[in-house]
Parts: C-alpha cells; structure tokens; sequence
C-alpha cells in the first residue's frame, strides 16, 4: 500500500520535470535554435527587460575569442543558440565554444585547425549552430559546418562524435549525385525534424557551380535519408518545364544558403533557395530555372514534394531568396490561416498558407523589359505581390540621387547618368542598370523578426543602389607568356568580383592592386585553395592555371613559357569557358566620402502588419555622427544582420556600421536604448533567461563594408 502512492509521486514529479522541460523550449526562456525557433521567428516570450527598465541595461559579460584578425576583415554572423543554461557559438575563425549563458565562463573549446593539418585559414561564414538532444536528455550534440565539413559535436565536453559520418562530420561535397570539384560550403545552419538533420549549402555563382540540393542525414549515424533535387531529375516533378533535358547534369546552384524553417506539428520544412549558377548571363540556361528562386515545401521525414511557389523566374540579378521564412497564423478574409512569409532582397514579401502554397494576398505576374544580350531569353513576365506593401523603395531615379552637398550632388549625377537604366527587372546590359536594392538588399541574411500575438514583422533594410554593368568576357591573349595567360585565367574566374582592372569595389570585394606587397605565392595559393570569409574556395581551377593566375596577380618573374596552358582540354569541356558576358565587378553607388550615392535612409528597421499587409511604421537605423553634427538628420547605415522581438514590447538589433546595439518600442518605432559595442554586431542578437534573469547577447565581429574586426559577445541584462 505503501508503494503505489512513492509510484505515483514519482511519476507525478516525472510529469513536472517534463512540463518544465517542454514549457523551457515552447515559452522561449531558453534560445533552442537559430533564429530562436524552428518557425524562424527570432521571438521571444521573456518580457523581464521591459519599455519601462530598458534604460537600465549594463553590460553582463563579455566573452573574447581572441582570433580576429583585422588584415584580413574576419566576421562573425552567427546567432547562438541557450539550452540549459549553456551557450553555444562559433568564433571568426570557427571554434566552437560552449559557455555558461549567466557568466560567460567558457566550458569548452573546439577548433576545427586541430581536425585538419592541411594549411587552412578559417576566416569563413557560420551563422549559427544546431541543437539536438535524444529522448532521455542524455545524447546531445551540437551539428555545425566549417567550410565543406558539417561537425557533430559532443554538447557537455566539445568532442567530435567519431561515429557520426566521416569520422565525425559530414563532407559537404558528397552525396549531391554527381562529382564536383567546385565549392560548397555550409553557412547558415539547417533544421531538425524528429531524428533528421536537414540542410543547405553556400556553392559557387559562376557556371561552374555545385548543385544545391537540399539534403537530410540521420542525427545518429550521419547516413543519408533523403535528398531533395532542387534542379530535378528526368522523372521528377518540375523536369518538364526545363528545355535542355540535360541541365540537372551540367548546372549547379538553385541552393539554400540562407536557413529554412520548419512546422514540426505538420512536418512540412520551408525552404528558399538561390538562384542557378551563371549570376548575371542565362543563356546557357534557358527558361524559368525551376526550383532556383523558389520557396519549396518538403515533407520533412521523406523530402517529398508538396508544394512550391518561385518568386523570380530565370533570374538575372542575383535575387536569391535572402533569409529563413517566417511562420506565423493570422486571420485573413475571416478565416484562421496558418502561414508562410518569406522576404526578399528587393523588399517584397511573399504570403502563403503554408498548407497548399495558395497566395494570401494577390500575386501579379507583371511584364518587365525584354531588351537583353545576345542570345540570353529573359523570362517576359515577374510575380508582384500587392500585400504586403514592399518595406524598400523600389525605384531609383535621378531625383533620388544624395544632395548632401551641391558638389556631391553633381558628381553622383553624373556618374548616376552613366548607367542607362533604372527599372527593376531590366535584363543585364553593357549600357548598365542599378540594381536596387542592391545585391545585399533590402532584405537580407539576417531575417525577419515575427511577433506570433501582434502578427507583426519587424524588417531590416538596406537601401544601397549598385551598378550592374556587362562586358564582353576579353579574348584570350596571344601573349604566351606565365604573366598572359595568367590574365586569361583571371578573366574567366575573377573580373567579376573584382573587376577588369583588378580595383574591386570595398572590402567585400578587395582590391588586388599590388597584393604582391602584403602576401606571398604561398599565402594567395592557400586562400584560392580555401577561400576567406565571403570569396570561396576555387580548389577546382587546375593545377598550371592556377600557377598562371598567381603569376599575374603577383606579378612574378618569368620562369618558363606556357603555349601549352589550357590544351590539356576542350574550351567547351568547362561552362565557365562559353560565357561571352560578364559583369564588371560589384560597384555600389558611393560618393568620394564613401556615403552612399542615394538620398537617405540608407537603412531602416520596418513593421509590417502581415494581417493587414500595411507598413506601421519605418525609422532609420543607423547612424554617421560626423552628419549628425552638421545637422543632417540621422540617415541610417548599411545593414548586415537582423533584428529580434520580445514579449517585453521591444525590438533588439544591432546590424548598423556605427558599432551599435540598440532597442526599440515595438509598437511605435521610438528608440529607447542603445549601447556601444567593441565591433559592429553584423549579426542577429538571441536573449534567454537564466534563473528568472533576461540576458540579450549579441555576436561583434565586424569586418564588412571597411568595419575593423571583432572576435567578442557581449550580454546586457539588468542589474541585480
């Protein structure tokens, strides 16, 4: 008698374990996943840090890697994730690091250089990490990718689990269907349903690119489950609408770069993807490109298809789906509908119930220009949505050009008259067209915020125009010289970042103007070998055209003739080699002072009501007090990161050049608080609590657009 009511106690006490367990995860305390939940959100329920003690926030700890590295504009992107009272991130050269989230007190450390002997700098892009833990609690593991190598990590004492896959990791590289040599490389974490690991990968833009398909792995094994063909197969869905039958064996890209999202209770995973590569020149890729540009819906256990919806056909202009869609439920022609939004890089969003792929707003395929290079065939029609209203402007015309002075002013219009064009969706051209918003957005990376109560979206935007100009790629030369072929070389895989006279445009794309004078032979072999923060690996160039490209970017001595070079085969035996056009570097809009060409804001954050579609209120974000000071308003700066939403009534971001983190009332817009940071945060910001305490932390990594680097995450919360 005496045994039955112990059982029951236990079980009871069993039951609360369990409750509290699952209330941690689904009430937020805890920051379980990237972007704070699987639906993508980067909502939080805690509301400690209020509008009426925000002021209050001090600094809680810091907590440095110490391995940034200035020279070289290392980053750090990565939103980390707090279970347990244990937070779990990534460095800029990629350690991953476990801490205790209320001090900052590192647990353990591990770096990826220890795995690896070959010579490798890992200055690449990890926007965060993945969670998992078994039924009982007692298998834990963190999956998280450096370069082409996605670790599984023990999460209580930082070891690789060696039964896991290769070792250890998965090869990124494999298990696409085909060999490739190009790159591919992990950045923004994937998802898990049940027992499946689903992910992504970043891959090449040029012709030569790796496919992008999205596949699952077992958390247990790292076996493979299912692989999800986003350039489909003879036989599957959607191989159809490709004219060349052959294209799923030649063409790469079409891939998920930038996060998915997941509805755990219907397992269905949301998931955008990128262009096909071969950016700006589709020739070679003749109709609408399907599954590039589109948001799919896969049943998550099997990678069925179910639906999916493409929001740029034959994509000329780089507009990869940016970031994670947002799930969120909301009420809509008197009806509850659960629903998918997914943001762009042009500052549409995108509505769909999320059970069929229906449209909640009206979506219009409107006309666009058809004046196009030779032999390219632009897609006559481009899907508008009518709601939501677009949170970026989506004309730039002379009128909009920067008055910060008359001087100025004159000077950005007329180089503003040397682009031709300035109508979204013009093919490209050698006359030129601004992309606007340009190629980092508008939307970006970094996401959307979505309050699940309010059924609010909370954006930021960058509104920075960028000169789209093409050129003939330049005939091979008669100079059979190391130096000439060399130009050759750099014309068929590097005039587009960096441009026909080697200048390149900003950090982002780093001028090679005598590079000679900062790295060796050695050095620059490496980082083609590798690749370095946003440029990738370039390991596929072979081995005598890799020596002739060094030979003309360093400006070597001349040791011996290269007749031979590029005969070993056939020109057409490499895609790359049939292009005729290229673009002209990445060139944005600047004025000499290094002010964007455009009037402001230059950034903003946004809310938009997705039940009505209506934009509630815009603010610039971002500040250049040397403007301030001459009683120019505040413009708002470029903007790499995004923002989070709390219960709280807050909106935290940080994202801006002026190496800010700053706090929001969510209702109206008004800044309410503001800290200054070691490096600009180039990252979303996570908060969680611990013992009842709100801590919002935030990675500084700097780094872009002429940032100074960071290798620290600062945590603000109250004072006790």
């Amino acid at each position: 008698m005496k045994i039955l009511p112990l059982f029951c106690l236990l079980l009871a006490i069993s039951a609360i374990t369990s409750c509290k367990k699952h209330s941690s995860a689904s009430d937020n305390s805890e920051w379980r996943t990237y972007a704070g939940s699987k639906e993508g959100n980067r909502y939080s329920s805690n509301e400690q840090i209020t509008l009426a003690n925000v002021s209050q926030l001090k600094v809680a700890w810091t907590y440095s890697s110490n391995d940034k590295d200035s020279a070289n504009h290392s980053q750090n992107q990565c939103n980390p994730v707090m279970v347990d009272g244990i937070l779990y991130a990534t460095s800029p050269k990629l350690k991953l690091f476990a801490l205790n989230a209320a001090t900052g007190v590192q647990k353990w450390l591990f770096d990826p250089a220890t795995q690896d002997t070959s010579k490798k700098d890992y200055y690449k892009v990890c926007r965060g990490v993945v969670y998992w833990e078994d039924e009982n609690g007692e298998n834990k593991r963190i999956f998280y990718s450096v370069g082409s190598k996605t670790y599984a990590i023990d999460a209580d004492n930082g070891q690789p689990i060696k039964s896991f896959g290769r070792g250890g990791y998965l090869d990124l590289t494999k298990d696409l269907g085909r060999e490739t040599k190009s790159y591919v490389s992990g950045t923004t974490p994937g998802v898990i349903y049940k027992d499946v690991l689903i992910i992504g990968a970043r891959v090449d833009e040029s012709e030569d690119a790796a496919p992008g398909h999205v596949r699952a792995y077992d958390v247990r094994t790292g076996k493979l489950r299912w692989i999800f063909h986003t350039i489909p197969h003879p036989g599957e869905k959607g191989y159809e609408t490709w004219p060349d039958k052959n294209a799923w064996t030649r063409l790469g890209g079409a891939n998920n770069w930038s996060g998915m999202s997941l509805d755990e209770k219907r397992g269905i995973v949301y998931i955008p993807l990128g262009s096909i590569g071969g950016d700006f020149y589709g020739a070679n890729r003749k109709g609408a490109n399907l599954y590039a540009n589109s948001l799919v819906a896969l049943d998550a256990a099997t990678g069925k298809y179910i639906w999916h919806y493409q929001v740029v056909h034959h994509d000329l202009w780089d507009r990869d789906l940016p970031a994670n869609p947002n799930l969120v439920t909301i009420k809509h022609n008197g009806k509850t509908i659960d629903a998918v939004a997914q943001i762009t890089k042009y500052g549409y969003i995108f509505m769909f119930d999320r059970t069929n792929g229906q449209p909640i707003f009206p979506i219009e395929e409107k006309p666009v220009p058809q004046n196009a290079l030779p032999g390219e065939q632009p897609w006559p029609t481009q899907p508008i949505p009518t709601l939501p209203q677009s949170f970026a402007r989506q004309h730039f015309g002379p009128e909009d050009v920067t008055d910060l002075s008359p001087e100025t002013h004159k000077d950005m219009l007329d180089k503003y008259k040397q682009v031709k064009y300035n109508t979204m969706f013009t093919p490209p051209s050698k006359d030129g067209d601004w992309i606007f918003p340009g190629f980092d957005g508008g939307g970006e990376w970094g996401g959307a915020a979505v309050d699940p109560v309010s059924k609010i979206m909370y954006i930021s935007n960058s509104e920075m125009p960028w000169a789209q100009v093409m050129i003939d790629v330049p005939k091979n030369t008669d100079d059979h010289t190391m130096q000439g072929m060399g130009h050759a070389i750099y014309n068929k895989y590097c005039i587009a970042c960096h441009g026909a006279e080697l200048k390149g445009n900003g950090t982002s794309y780093p001028s090679l103007v005598n590079i000679d004078k900062k790295y060796n032979e050695d050095q620059v072999s490496q980082i083609l070998a590798n690749g370095r923060n946003m440029m990738p690996s370039f390991k596929q160039i072979p081995a005598d055209e890799k020596k002739a490209l060094l030979a003309f970017v360093l400006k070597l001595p001349e040791k011996e003739p290269v007749t031979r070079l590029m005969a070993k085969e056939p020109v057409s035996a490499n895609p790359v080699n049939t292009i005729p056009y290229v673009m002209n570097g990445y060139n944005r809009f600047l004025d000499k002072d290094g002010y964007p060409g455009i009037k402001p804001p230059w950034g903003s954050l946004n809310a938009v009501d997705l039940t009505s579609g209506k934009i509630l209120w815009k603010v610039p974000l971002g500040e250049y007090p040397e403007l301030t000071k001459k009683g120019i308003p505040i413009t708002g700066t470029e903007l790499y990161g995004g923002p989070l939403v709390t219960k709280g009534g807050l909106v935290f971001i940080a994202a801006t050049k002026d190496e800010q983190i700053r706090a929001f009332d969510k209702n109206t817009g008004k800044q309410v608080w503001e800290a200054k940071l070691p490096a600009a945060g180039y990252a979303t910001p996570a908060t969680y609590a611990v013992d009842g305490k709100q801590y919002v932390v935030i990675a500084c990594g700097g780094g872009k657009i002429g940032s100074k680097s960071g290798d620290s995450y600062v945590c603000f919360a109250l004072p006790d």
